[in-house]
């Protein structure tokens, strides 16, 4: 999500200064790749890059498809064949065995309904999304490019007869796919990438060891939340990355939040009536995940003192606490902490083990479905 909100910030500022731009995608790839469908790279007219379309092999070829697709006010399709040793001219020979297909679109201005304003509706919003991408394969075809964003309350843009039953079970799905479009005798191909808000971290806890968490989790495009009974240590000039601070009692602390399934808590005061009130709170809520500061026999005392208050927990309320919080990776000071929290964290929204990718048997990017009509 911090990608598409750097690409939105990046657009705003070109425009207010009346420089055109175009939106590079990429809408399928074939075998391997350093990004996969859905990746985004803003360039404006200066050559200024904004996001990522690859690890910086095509980058420098990309810059100059973009320039021409400003110049000509046109959207245009490219297709990059990674896995040729051969092809210096886009760049450095990475082997990554990978066809690229980048659709680059003209941003106008102009138009209320352009790519970027559509990618507008997904930004700062809590509610799942999905984007809606046309294009096509073949040579010289006409280049529909980014025509919609769908979610449960609002649709902005066009979505054609015959992909509005697909959008929808991507959206239900939680789940990306591509399938093929015909469209007054033309084939067509539709990237449907569904969009989950921003993952929302609520760190519990105010001293100097949350700075480094709250840094690295605003690094990633979460919104970051720090609450504290505290006032000398819950302000903004100590958070200023932090989305929101709160200066509440422990036995209030859910009447002050908002809480989905994107929610993620780490509770961490080193204040034991205060994190465990919280995790009183917390357990019963939909949020995925539950962080506990402290050694594991702290967490047991909490279990113990629920148990013993009346509280018998499910296993999937269970399930959600992590206790003592972060990966094993050796951490000892509080930025090496806050990697280890930060990396658990994205495992279990991933559905990940957080293990070594070097152990992994099958494709490390999840597979985006392809639905051939």
């Amino acid at each position: 999500m911090t990608e598409l909100s750097k690409i939105i910030s990046s657009y705003r500022q070109a425009n207010s200064e009346g420089k055109q731009a175009a939106l590079a995608t990429v809408v399928k790839v074939e075998g391997s790749s350093y990004r996969q469908p859905g990746a985004r790279m803003l360039v404006n007219e200066d050559g200024i890059l904004t996001g990522a379309i690859s690890g910086g092999c095509l980058e420098g070829d990309a810059l100059r498809k973009a320039l021409l697709a400003i110049h000509q006010k046109q959207n245009k399709l490219v297709t990059y064949d990674t896995s040729d040793e051969d092809a210096v001219e886009i760049g450095v020979q990475l082997g990554c065995n990978g066809i690229v297909h980048i659709l680059f679109e003209y941003i106008d201005p102009e138009n209320s309904e352009n790519p970027v304003a559509l990618l507008q509706k997904v930004e700062n919003s809590r509610d799942d999304h999905v984007i809606v991408t046309v294009f096509s394969l073949k040579r010289n075809a006409v280049q529909v490019g980014t025509s919609a964003v769908y979610n449960s309350d609002e649709n902005t843009g066009n979505i054609q007869k015959g992909l509005i039953n697909k959008v929808r079970q991507a959206f239900l799905d939680k789940l990306s796919l591509i399938t093929n479009l015909e469209t007054e005798g033309e084939e067509q191909t539709v990237l449907i990438e569904y969009i989950p808000p921003p993952l929302s971290l609520i760190i519990v806890g105010a001293g100097n060891d949350v700075q480094p968490l709250s840094k690295m989790a605003d690094l990633l495009g979460w919104e970051v939340t720090v609450a504290e009974g505290r006032v000398t240590h819950a302000t903004q000039k100590r958070f200023p990355e932090a989305k929101k601070i709160l200066i509440i009692k422990s036995e209030e602390f859910i009447n002050h939040i908002v809480v989905d399934s994107r929610t993620c808590v780490v509770l961490m005061t080193h204040n034991y009536t205060y994190d465990f009130e919280v995790l009183k709170q917390m357990v019963t809520q939909n949020c995925r995940y539950i962080g506990v500061l402290g050694p594991k026999k702290k967490l047991n005392r909490m279990l113990d003192d629920l148990k013993n208050a009346g509280r018998l927990l499910t296993d999937e309320q269970l399930n959600k606490i992590y206790g003592p919080v972060g990966l094993d990776i050796g951490a000892e000071t509080s930025e090496e902490i806050a990697l280890s929290v930060v990396a658990e964290i994205k495992a279990i929204m991933e559905n990940r083990d957080g293990s070594s990718l070097r152990d992994k048997k099958e494709k490390i990017h999840r597979s985006i479905f392809t639905i051939y009509n």
